[in-house]
């Protein structure tokens, strides 16, 4: 199976005065996994149906290897596709489910066993050849039902929230396993989902949509650590975000005052917060919990945030952390600190210091959240 290219152009799509999708355009390398992450309502599945072909666009068009396939009926596109309900046929067994779409396309029955038998290979099903949909686990219906998207060898495959049905440890699983399957058969794969956790695992690169608009492309890192809005920043992973004052710019670093006598600040800015924000204008800083440190108070240093710990729980490989802040309306700050059982837990109540590392925050004017 080698992978081609995708580019969607411009695609749009609009239900009446309603926009779904709106003019969103994506150039995809062969053999790459881009993930489609946002809320439920972001466009995200609308998007994946018109590269399928279930859907016509408004406006803009849809190139695969080279090909304008806009106008092509869905079983013309040679594309594979798995839903998150697997559509498996209760009355036909694994290597016939396998087997459906070579039927359909008219291949010679011995070519037909001898694919089915490599795919189930490939998916670890290889003795389960002759069972029932409703003999399998979820995550072996889940397997049947990429194997049959891939018996094919289509250049694209399509998922839409696959994983999505199963319970949290056999996701993670399943997550790792569609990962190293795409690199063994170079598959160009565009994966649907809402769920942050697993485009930072699985994908080449991500692209966020909200309100039917494409806010930010990249890589898992750089969505991670370089957020553009508050958007992306509050989507991608755990942050916590204060309302402060902005008092401008010195030698690099942007200062932010958050409390009658806590100032902080800060080299990160958003994509356009340089631009936008004038000194006296209200922004949000952004702070991941894992940059983010405990100190008795007083002892903090620079960019401490006084505040009194109200709840700490242990949650395995580290301890979280929620801390009031002494200042504004009393937020509550998330520190997340690795586990190693060295450290004399701080008490409930307890008065301390979240000292926070200047190249873990961002800012962002109050417009952009």
């Amino acid at each position: 199976m080698i992978g081609a290219p995708v580019f969607i152009d411009r695609i749009g799509k609009a239900y009446g005065s309603q926009t779904a999708v709106g003019a969103v355009t994506l150039d995809i390398s062969a053999g790459e996994f881009l993930s489609i992450l946002g809320p439920s309502g972001s466009g995200k599945t609308t998007l994946l149906t018109m590269i399928a072909g279930f859907e016509s666009p408004s406006a803009g068009r849809i190139i695969i290897g080279g090909r304008d396939v806009t106008a092509v009926s869905p079983d013309r596109r040679n594309i594979g596709m798995v839903f998150q309900r697997y559509a498996l046929f209760p009355h036909l067994t694994v290597a016939e489910n396998i087997g459906f779409p070579l039927r359909m396309r008219g291949i010679r029955k011995d070519l037909r066993a001898e694919r089915v038998s490599r795919a189930l290979d490939l998916v670890q099903l290889p003795d389960y050849a002759k069972r029932y949909p409703h003999e399998l686990s979820g995550g072996q219906q889940q397997r049947v039902a990429v194997a049959r998207a891939m018996v094919f060898e289509p250049p694209v495959l399509l998922m839409d929230e696959p994983l999505g049905a199963l319970d949290k440890k056999l996701r993670e699983s399943m997550q790792i396993e569609i990962k190293q399957l795409q690199r063994r058969l170079g598959a160009t794969v565009i994966y649907v989902t809402h769920d942050q956790e697993e485009a930072l695992t699985m994908s080449d690169r991500i692209a966020v949509m909200a309100k039917g608009q494409l806010v930010q492309l990249g890589s898992p890192a750089d969505l991670y650590c370089n957020p553009e809005s508050a958007f992306v920043a509050d989507f991608i992973g755990k942050m916590n975000f204060l309302t402060g004052e902005f008092l401008g710019k010195t030698a690099g670093r942007h200062t932010i005052r958050l409390g009658d006598d806590v100032v902080i600040d800060t080299p990160g800015a958003a994509h356009n917060f340089e631009g936008s924000a004038k000194i006296g204008d209200r922004v949000r800083l952004a702070l991941r919990p894992e940059r983010l440190g405990l100190a008795a108070r007083g002892a903090g240093g620079q960019n401490a945030l006084p505040g009194r710990i109200e709840t700490s729980v242990f949650a395995g490989s580290f301890d979280l952390h929620l801390v009031r802040t002494d200042f504004g309306s009393g937020e509550i700050i998330q520190v997340q600190i690795p586990a190693d059982g060295k450290r004399e837990p701080f008490a409930m109540g307890a008065l301390v210091d979240v000292v926070a590392e200047r190249d873990g925050l961002r800012l962002f004017t109050v417009e952009e959240g």
